[in-house]
């Protein structure tokens, strides 16, 4: 990404909106995968009340912090891909 106020080009924006979808779809697919593993034995089997409000309770809460914290992780890791360190050069010795 260019500094000091330029304008990001087209493969920068790609590359953004990509990792963002990605971001999006991996965190729906954990807390998906998070919430089938707390509240699924609740909704499989058949246990005490208190257990399955509990356990589905659990899921509901835990899920959307699983959500959150795999978006932020990705688009952090994203941000701070090391950039290199002269612009438009390929290689260090060019």
């Amino acid at each position: 990404m260019e500094t000091y106020g330029g304008r990001r080009g087209q493969s920068e924006r790609d590359a953004i909106t990509v990792e963002i979808g990605y971001a999006l779809c991996s965190a729906v697919f954990a807390a998906a995968v998070l919430f089938g593993a707390v509240a699924g034995p609740a909704l499989l089997f058949e246990l005490p009340d208190t257990v399955e409000l509990l356990l589905v309770r659990a899921g509901l809460v835990l899920a959307p912090v699983i959500f959150l914290a795999r978006v932020v992780s990705v688009l952090v890791r994203f941000r701070t891909a090391p950039q290199p360190s002269q612009p438009g050069r390929t290689s260090p010795d060019s």
